[in-house]
């Protein structure tokens, strides 16, 4: 089998404490990108690999198993070893500037104070790379952001995620052309 032409990195933390919050938002929609394509594993996250990876075709989806600020380090090294241009990067995560449910395919830019997504901008020297923005909304008055990503979904956007993570994947297949 060739190598990977195409990378796709869902970004959020690691452990039991963050499963189901705003900022595992990316593993999520990695998880059902991964089923829709029928994505086979590829390597299992260890002492020498710190993301677990699932394969399809010429795309390699990963979820980087350090914390979600860090995860630039993690993106470059499988980008490096695979050899895959900046341009073929889709990177998938929360968004606190995009209301709940709103799902955006974004071309390049900036970080828009996304620390994920600065880090990977960090360590590639460049924002040239798609990402895929997942609307979580802005934090209720007085309540701390990074409280708020940490924190699980509410009941009501509990109730359409299923919906939202199954848009979100379709928009990740637009991009790969699959």
């Amino acid at each position: 089998m060739s190598a990977p032409r195409t990378l796709v990195a869902g970004l959020g933390n690691p452990g039991k404490k963050y499963e189901g919050t705003r900022h595992n938002f990316g593993w999520l929609v990695l998880d059902a990108l991964v089923r829709s394509l029928d994505a086979e594993p590829a390597r299992k996250a260890g002492d020498n690999e710190p993301s677990d990876q699932w394969r399809s075709g010429d795309v390699l989806l990963i979820k980087p198993t350090t914390f979600m600020n860090a995860s630039g380090p993690e993106v470059r090294r499988v980008m490096d070893y695979y050899k895959i241009p900046t341009d073929r990067l889709l990177v998938i995560a929360d968004e606190l500037d995009l209301p709940f449910g709103t799902v955006q395919l974004k071309p390049g830019g900036g970080s828009a104070g996304h620390q994920g997504i600065a880090s990977v901008m960090d360590v590639l020297g460049s924002g040239d790379f798609a990402r895929l923005r997942l609307g979580i909304g802005r934090p209720p008055e007085g309540m701390d952001p990074t409280d708020f990503v940490l924190a699980p979904f509410d009941k009501d956007e509990t109730k359409e995620l299923a919906r939202i993570v199954t848009e979100a994947s379709d928009k990740a297949k637009e991009w790969l052309d699959v």
